[in-house]
């Protein structure tokens, strides 16, 4: 099958399979899996241009909605916190797309950003599971407590139920929520603001957000990754929708550019996406956060240090 705006041929079961197989390990930890799809996009097919960005935007919109819709139904979605996120990050990701077009549409120049911010985020992972003992020792607690239930249910019936998310406030300054008996504190302002430089991040990489803003929830905010995945992931989708919406705008404005998405190939990736996404979220219960996050590590940090080895030996 030919998919004109990358201009590539390929047999339609590859996006297929390829969007169900990063969806469903990378959902479990609040990402989408559009991170790793992109170096696939341009590592495996040879699609560089700006449109993989928007490309990417479509996949998270196509894929997310069911993931979404399995973390809501077992009462994990925070949904204050989904919507700071997204107040956030819809600016941010207009930035990024100006940028994106403007600075960084040489491909060189793209793998060494791609590569740069790769190596950050999975570095942050690395370094966390090196660590023996987390600093928020209530998340861990959270955690364990939400672990000890999953499993007790898996012995039979009569078991307690799955805990869910309690609000217990939110305004223009903290939100407060209780999860597993534990209490979580925290700062609208600085989540707004962590979510404004990530949607820049975002914008230009072609994934919402969310592969940067999840990790942050965890490790600096200390939400228990339990919780954190749902607002995450619905917080890429809406930024994504906006992600698309903007690259389609500026396509007439650079016409010496390919910028708007690759329509078919986005829902092709996509609609794998939505299949490993579901299964993701409905299996993420199942899986410790750590093996999540050591999954994650490797799979980050190999294509970093590959893209910026090729970009330092350009001539």
């Amino acid at each position: 099958m030919y998919f004109p705006v990358a201009d590539i041929e390929i047999n339609p079961a590859i996006p297929l399979t390829v969007g169900f197989a990063i969806s469903l390990f990378t959902s479990m930890g609040g990402v989408s899996g559009a991170f790793l799809l992109l170096p696939f996009q341009m590592s495996v097919l040879g699609f560089y241009s700006p449109a993989v960005s928007a490309t990417n935007h479509l996949f998270n919109i196509v894929a997310i909605p069911s993931g979404v819709w399995r973390y809501g139904r077992e009462g994990r979605m925070i949904w204050p916190l989904t919507s700071v996120i997204v107040i956030g990050t819809l600016p941010g990701v207009l930035i990024g797309a100006l940028l994106r077009v403007h600075w960084l549409s040489d491909p060189q120049d793209f793998k060494l950003f791609v590569g740069a911010v790769l190596l950050y985020l999975g570095g942050k992972l690395a370094i966390e599971l090196l660590q023996k003992e987390k600093a928020d020792q209530g998340q861990t607690i959270a955690e364990e407590q939400f672990q000890r239930i999953v499993d007790s249910q898996a012995n039979g019936p009569g078991t307690d139920e799955l805990p869910k998310v309690s609000i217990r406030r939110f305004d223009f300054r903290r939100l407060v929520y209780e999860f597993c008996g534990e209490k979580f504190d925290l700062s609208v302002p600085h989540l707004m603001f962590l979510s404004l430089v990530v949607g820049a991040v975002g914008g230009i990489y072609g994934i919402g957000g969310g592969a940067f803003i999840a990790p942050f929830l965890v490790t600096f905010f200390g939400i228990p990754v339990y919780t954190a995945a749902g607002a995450s992931l619905m917080g890429t989708f809406v930024t994504s929708v906006a992600g698309v919406l903007f690259y389609q705008v500026l396509a007439p404005l650079y016409p010496d550019m390919t910028v708007s998405p690759d329509w078919a190939l986005g829902l092709m990736f996509g609609i794998g996406g939505m299949a490993g996404m579901y299964c993701g979220a409905m299996l993420q219960k199942f899986v410790s956060a750590r093996t999540v996050k050591a999954i994650l590590a490797i799979s980050i940090l190999v294509p970093a240090l590959g893209y910026i080895r090729s970009s330092l030996r350009r001539p």
